[in-house]
């Protein structure tokens, strides 16, 4: 596909620091795929998109979150039954090296800082879905300062797609890219071989490095993850425990009980309870 450039000039005033749209995507491919002279954090809001990435095709849905870099080439085609709505924020290459410098520990060559051949992708669950809708929403009438964008891209990376896994940008490409994949619920609700598959490695090639990088054994990595989507899905969603312990990949609920009361240090009952209180009722009148 051939390619156009896109410039942050032609979008805002030399003296604003950002871009930010919501817009519904054209349900066929342009002309021409586009890379940038800025960075581009996009999160789908609603609706389905196919998107073209560097000769790579991806189906996307709500929740997924991804940070594309200056030279990246891509181009959407929204899906004819559904369509679909993201959320698009552009800002200055200065501003990037700016944080990836400062925070090197948390952001240095991860987010849009990343090496890899595509970019960084994350599927949200569902509370951190509505927490990067609300961040980004607030940028709609903010000023277009660089205080604001800072502050948007480090609650991003920090509080909404901070990744359970802890890879430390010395893990191999291949792992660090496989994590990410875990995020997924088609990949973490398959359990370790999920994982394993997506690392396209042995299984006990995968096995050493998950401990070398992680200190934990796949399943152990894969079990944090389902139980924190299940703790999301406790303080956001209204499904039966019983559905949320099938929707995270669980066949043996005892199983399910044990590794959650590990984590939380508490039954998923009483978590709930917990965090979908009614903030204006007496804790004495819930009991």
């Amino acid at each position: 596909m051939e390619k156009t450039r896109f410039l942050i000039d032609t979008y805002i005033r030399p003296d604003e620091a950002f871009h930010f749209a919501r817009k519904s995507l054209a349900t066929r491919y342009p002309e021409r795929a586009h890379d940038h002279d800025c960075f581009e954090v996009f999160l789908i809001e609603s609706g389905r998109t196919e998107h073209w990435i560097n000769g790579v095709t991806q189906a996307l849905e709500p929740g997924q979150l991804v940070f594309i870099r200056p030279h990246d080439v891509h181009a959407f085609k929204a899906n004819r039954k559904t369509g679909c709505q993201i959320i698009n924020v552009m800002f200055r290459t200065d501003t990037a090296s700016h944080l990836a410098t400062r925070y090197e520990s948390a952001i240095g060559k991860r987010f849009f800082d990343a090496s890899s051949d595509l970019p960084e992708m994350h599927t949200l669950g569902p509370a951190r879905f509505a927490r990067a809708v609300d961040v980004s929403m607030q940028l709609q009438t903010a000023q277009r300062d660089l205080a604001r964008i800072e502050e948007f891209l480090l609650v991003l990376t920090n509080r909404v797609a901070h990744a359970t896994s802890g890879v430390t940008k010395a893990a191999p490409k291949w792992f660090s890219e496989a994590c990410s994949a875990a995020q997924s619920p088609d990949v973490f609700r398959l359990g370790a071989k999920g994982f394993i598959a997506a690392a396209g490695r042995s299984q006990e090639h995968v096995c050493r490095t998950c401990k070398t990088v992680l200190g934990v054994t796949p399943t152990e990595f894969i079990n944090q993850i389902r139980i924190e989507h299940a703790a999301q899905l406790l303080r956001s969603d209204e499904a039966s425990i019983d559905e949320i312990i099938q929707s995270c990949g669980f066949e043996n609920t005892g199983y399910f009980y044990r590794l959650f009361r590990r984590q939380y240090d508490t039954t998923p009952r009483v978590f709930r309870t917990r965090h979908q209180r009614d903030p204006f009722q007496s804790t004495a009148s819930q009991q």
